[in-house]
């Protein structure tokens, strides 16, 4: 795609085209666009700033990349429930959300249930706790009523979210978000799950894809000993699976992508996050910044894993993680392996011999990024498209894998 160079408008014009092209695009590779250009990085911003505040795109770090996304174009008043009893919290989130949608304030729980079953929103922005009816009963109540398998629900609670997000998680919730929360942060949320072109916007599914991660290797081969590429694994998810259902397994791997972006965000953004489609995920950035969100993420992971557990059957809670299966239950762990430079650069000479050399790289795929990172030996496998997300166990020796 050529970028004109007669004027704002022109740019705009070009970059519509860009991102409507390829759906979601990062702001890097915009600016590399454009720079080749003799376009600043000043105009840049203009150009976004100003498709942003028309609604014609919207903005999200996602994974530690700044992602602009493409917007619907249909003028759908799309309606949005604000179920917050604190008056001076609900008007904010109400003015968080900003114009452009019908957008009906709720104070009480059951009020709000009552509403949303006889008016199907859009989406629903929900506390926890309400009087009436709590807000965890309310998200269930939603997604287990086929009239409102559409509806989007994001939770913003000052509640403990150790066990919340999970529980808000599992009953379907699209989002948890921490108070006090961030009001860009959650108009960013809003607009690209209604408003955003094509497939439905999934945190999981929209993290870094194999091609941002291929950037990421590539940086870190080339970069200085204090760039750092690593592993997160989610160990035992497979016998999880297994145990309580593939549902169970996708649920972990929901809690894992939104704790691990909380934790990017809190690091300053400048970590990477992607996801390798099974039971990993990369981290990669300075040294200290990824160990960080790594043993953050560790630490959140195991005080959440008693309500885990709890969830499934295994009571009482105050049992210790070691008690609650015995010898021959399913455990889960959240282990964090960095890559040494060496074996990785090894492993991807062995793999560009086959690309025709350093020269032609282009994208790595999924199976050549385990290759490179040790992850070869899969128990899961994780399929992306429209329809979600969905999870496979491999059986046996071969890894056949069985939804």
């Amino acid at each position: 795609m050529a970028i004109r160079m007669d004027g704002i408008e022109s740019l705009k014009s070009d970059i519509i085209s860009i991102i409507n092209d390829r759906q979601q695009v990062t702001y890097n590779e915009l600016q590399g666009l454009t720079s080749s250009l003799k376009i600043s990085e000043e105009m840049l911003k203009k150009g976004l700033e100003e498709l942003e505040e028309a609604d014609a795109i919207a903005s999200r770090s996602s994974g530690g990349i700044l992602t602009y996304y493409m917007l619907q174009d249909e003028q759908v008043l799309n309606r949005i429930m604000v179920v917050e009893d604190d008056k001076n919290i609900n008007k904010l989130m109400t003015l968080s959300v900003g114009k452009g949608f019908d957008i009906t304030q709720i104070y009480d729980g059951k009020e709000g249930m009552d509403r949303i079953r006889r008016e199907k929103p859009d989406l629903v922005i929900l506390d926890l706790m309400l009087p009436g009816a709590d807000g965890l009963e309310i998200c269930q109540s939603v997604k287990k009523n086929p009239e409102l398998k559409s509806t989007t629900v994001i939770i913003v609670s000052a509640m403990d979210a150790t066990s919340n997000r999970f529980k808000g998680i599992k009953y379907g919730a699209d989002y948890y978000i921490k108070k006090p929360f961030d009001p860009t942060e959650l108009r960013a949320l809003v607009t690209i799950f209604l408003k955003k072109k094509g497939k439905k916007f999934d945190p999981l599914i929209d993290l870094p894809n194999e091609e941002k991660i291929s950037a990421a290797v590539e940086k870190s081969v080339k970069a200085a000993s204090d760039y750092e590429i690593g592993r997160l694994k989610v160990e035992g998810l497979a016998g999880f699976a297994q145990r309580f259902g593939n549902d169970a397994g996708i649920t972990i791997l929901r809690l894992v992508s939104q704790l691990i972006q909380d934790n990017v965000r809190e690091a300053g953004g400048s970590v990477f996050v992607g996801f390798l489609d099974a039971d990993d995920f990369v981290i990669a950035g300075d040294r200290a910044k990824a160990a960080k969100v790594a043993s953050s993420m560790i630490s959140e992971f195991r005080s959440v894993l008693p309500f885990i557990y709890q969830n499934e059957g295994y009571k009482p809670i105050e049992l210790g993680i070691e008690d609650v299966y015995g010898t021959d239950g399913p455990r889960l762990n959240l282990a964090y392996s960095a890559i040494e430079k060496s074996s990785l650069k090894e492993r991807r000479s062995e793999i560009l011999k086959g690309k025709g050399g350093a020269e032609n790289i282009g994208s790595y795929t999924y199976e050549e990024l385990r290759r490179m990172l040790g992850s070869e030996e899969l128990d899961i496998r994780i399929t992306r498209d429209q329809n979600g997300v969905r999870l496979s166990v491999g059986k046996g020796k071969g890894k056949e894998f069985a939804e």
